[in-house]
C-alpha cells in the first residue's frame, strides 16, 4: 500500500507549480511533531502542505503525503498505513482533508506516542478540528490558514516583495506605512481586482472561471464538508444554501431572524445551529457583542460573509459599505479579537474602536471615544486617527 501511496504523493509533487509561499511558513514552528492547519477549502493548506515536503532536504522516500478521503485511506487505517511507513524508515508524514476520517483524534494520538514520525495535518473544515484541538492540546500545535491578504494578494500578482505589519503599527505610523508602499505601486489601483476575486489563491490559476469555481468550493463545504461532521439531512443541506442567499439580501446589523426562520421554513434554533454550521465552514462570519459571549443560541449582532469575494460571487448587488465591512472583520480576526461594540462599527481586542465607511467618513458617531478610529475606503492616504482602509490588508 505504502508504495502505491507514495507514487500518488509524487504524482502531486510534479503537479505542484505554485512557488509563491503564504504567511503560515514564517508563523508555523516546523520543528514541533504533530502540527495541525485549518482553514477555509480553497485558501491553499495542500499546497503549502507540498510546498513544505519539497522544500525538505529528506531523502523521497522518508516522507508521504496522503489524503485522508482517498480509498486506500478509507479503506484502511490511518494507524496502520503510519506504522507500515514508518517501519519502511519513514521519518515525515502530512495527512490532508482529515477531518473526512472518522476518530482522527484517536489514531493521531496514537501516531504521536507509539511511532518516531513527525505528522502535518490539515483540514478544509474548521469545524471538527477546533474540537479535536481540545483533545490533541498536549500534543498538537495548531494554526488557522486565512485567505490572501491584499500584501499577498499584490506580492503574487506583481511579484514585488513588501512588509507586513501589527495593528498597533498601522495605527501608530499608517501615514508613513502607506507612503513608503506608494512609492512601489497605486495601493487603490489593483483594490476592486481584490475584493471582487483576490480572497482565494486559486484565481491565479484561472481567472476566467474564477467565479465558478469559487461557487464550486462553497458548495463541496456545504454538501461534503458541513455534513461530515454533523448528521444533517439532505433537506438542511438546500437550506444552508438559501441561507447564504438570504443573508445577502440583509443588512448585516438588520438580521430578522423571525423573518428568516419563515423563509426557510424552520424554527429558530435550528436557524441558529444553520448559521453556526455556515459559521464554521468560513464561509458566514458571524459577530456579537462580548456581553453576549459565544452562545450560538443567542441573537448575532452582525452577520457577514466570510470574505468580500462571496459578496460579489452570491449577492445580485453587493452593497460596497457590507463589502468594506466584510474585509476590514475577516483580515483583523486573522490576529486578533473582533466584536461589536454599543458605538462603532467594531472593537477590537476590547481595546481599539473602528468606524468603516468611504472617504468622508467622519468621526461624529466616535467623536471623544479614546482609542477611536475611522477607517476610510477610496484614500490613498489618511492623516491623525484616519486609516485608509486597504492599508488592514498588510496585517499579515
Amino acid at each position: 500500500m505504502i508504495e502505491q501511496l507514495h507514487q500518488t504523493f509524487l504524482q502531486y509533487l510534479e503537479n505542484q507549480k505554485v512557488n509563491y509561499r503564504r504567511y503560515v511558513w514564517r508563523e508555523i514552528n516546523h520543528h514541533d511533531k504533530l502540527i495541525g492547519i485549518v482553514g477555509a477549502r480553497g485558501v491553499g493548506k495542500t499546497t503549502y502542505i507540498l510546498q513544505y515536503l519539497e522544500s525538505l532536504e529528506t531523502p523521497l522516500h522518508k516522507k508521504l503525503y496522503i489524503s485522508a478521503d482517498s480509498f486506500e485511506v478509507l479503506e484502511g487505517s490511518l494507524l496502520e498505513i503510519a506504522k507500515e511507513f514508518s517501519a519502511l524508515g519513514g521519518e515525515i508524514l502530512a495527512i490532508d482533508e482529515i477531518h473526512k476520517y472518522k476518530n482522527f483524534e484517536r489514531e493521531l494520538k496514537q501516531i504521536y506516542d507509539m511511532l518516531p514520525l513527525k505528522v502535518i495535518f490539515s483540514g478544509s473544515s474548521a469545524i471538527e478540528l477546533e474540537h479535536a484541538k481540545a483533545d490533541l492540546s498536549r500534543r498538537a500545535v495548531m494554526y488557522r490558514m486565512n485567505g490572501l491578504s491584499y500584501r499577498e494578494f499584490l506580492e503574487v500578482k506583481l511579484g514585488i516583495e513588501h512588509k507586513h505589519y501589527s495593528l498597533e503599527e498601522i495605527l501608530e505610523n499608517h501615514l508613513e506605512i502607506a507612503y513608503e508602499i506608494k512609492k512601489k505601486l497605486k495601493p487603490l489601483e489593483h483594490w476592486q481586482e481584490y475584493l471582487q476575486h483576490g480572497f482565494y489563491p486559486f484565481y491565479f490559476q484561472e481567472k476566467s472561471t474564477y467565479s465558478i469555481k469559487l461557487k464550486e468550493t462553497i458548495n463541496t463545504v456545504i454538501e461534503t464538508d458541513i455534513p461530515s461532521v454533523f448528521s444533517i439531512k439532505y433537506e438542511s443541506i438546500i437550506n444552508l444554501k438559501k441561507l447564504v442567499t438570504l443573508i445577502c439580501q440583509s443588512e448585516p446589523f438588520k438580521i430578522n431572524i423571525k423573518e428568516l426562520s419563515a423563509k426557510i421554513g424552520t424554527d429558530r434554533d435550528t436557524l441558529y445551529l444553520y448559521m453556526n454550521y455556515l459559521h464554521r465552514g468560513k464561509i458566514l462570519n458571524i459577530l456579537r457583542s462580548k456581553s453576549k459571549g459565544d452562545n450560538i443560541f443567542l441573537k448575532p449582532d452582525k452577520i457577514y460573509l466570510n470574505n468580500s469575494n462571496l459578496n460579489y460571487a452570491y449577492c445580485k448587488e453587493s452593497k460596497i459599505g457590507t463589502v468594506r465591512e466584510s474585509f476590514f472583520a475577516n483580515q483583523l480576526q486573522v490576529n486578533y479579537d473582533v466584536s461589536i461594540p454599543s458605538k462603532g462599527d467594531f472593537l477590537v481586542d476590547e481595546k481599539y474602536l473602528f468606524e468603516v465607511g468611504g472617504k468622508n467618513k467622519s468621526f461624529k458617531q466616535i467623536r471623544d471615544i479614546e482609542n477611536s478610529y475611522v477607517v476610510a475606503d477610496d484614500i490613498e492616504l489618511g492623516f491623525g486617527n484616519k486609516v485608509p482602509l486597504w492599508l488592514f490588508g498588510f496585517l499579515y
